[in-house]
C-alpha cells in the first residue's frame, strides 16, 4: 500500500530526470583560438533539421553530426573558409545563413528592391494621374444638368423655408 502512495512521487522524478540523459559534446582543443574558432563555426552554420537555429544550439543527431565534423576538420587543420565550403557541399547552400549571389539565389536578392522600386512607381503614377483628371463635379456637369440642379436646391429651400 505504501508503494502505490509513493509512485507518483517516483514517476514525476523520473520524468523530470530524463534531461539528465541528454548528451553534451565535450571536444579536447589543442587552444583557446582553435576552440573560438569551433564556436565561432558552429554559430554560423544553420542545422538542416532546425531551420533557423545554428549547430551550436540545436539539439537534433544532425546538428550533432555537423558539430563532430567541424571539430574533426579543425583537427586536420583546415580554416573556416575550408570548413564552410565542405558544409556546403555536403548540406546546400541552405547551412549558411548568408547564401551567395548565384542565378539561383538572385530572385532572393533582387526581389526586395524590386518590389519597393515597382511599388514607389505605382504610387507616384496613381498620384500623378489622379491631380491631372480631378475635375470637380461641377465641371462635369453639362449647361443643362446645372440649371435642373438649381431650379431643384431652389425649390428645397421653398419647402425648407
Amino acid at each position: 500500500m505504501r508503494l502505490f502512495s509513493s509512485l507518483p512521487a517516483l514517476l514525476l522524478g523520473m520524468l523530470l530526470s530524463v534531461s539528465a540523459f541528454a548528451a553534451i559534446d565535450t571536444y579536447q582543443f589543442k587552444s583557446p583560438e582553435q576552440e573560438q574558432a569551433y564556436r565561432d563555426i558552429t554559430a554560423q552554420l544553420r542545422c538542416p533539421k532546425c531551420q533557423n537555429t545554428n549547430i551550436a544550439a540545436s539539439d537534433s543527431i544532425i546538428a550533432a553530426d555537423m558539430r563532430t565534423k567541424v571539430f574533426q576538420l579543425l583537427n586536420e587543420g583546415q580554416n573556416r573558409q575550408q570548413i564552410v565550403a565542405y558544409m556546403v557541399a555536403r548540406y546546400g547552400n541552405f547551412v549558411t545563413y548568408e547564401p551567395p549571389v548565384t542565378p539561383s539565389t538572385l530572385i532572393l536578392w533582387l526581389g526586395p528592391v524590386l518590389v519597393v522600386i515597382i511599388g514607389g512607381g505605382m504610387i507616384f503614377m496613381r498620384s500623378r494621374r489622379g491631380s491631372v483628371n480631378t475635375k470637380t463635379a461641377a465641371e462635369e456637369m453639362s449647361e443643362q444638368e446645372k440649371q435642373r440642379l438649381a431650379q431643384l436646391l431652389k425649390d428645397s429651400d421653398r419647402k425648407g423655408s
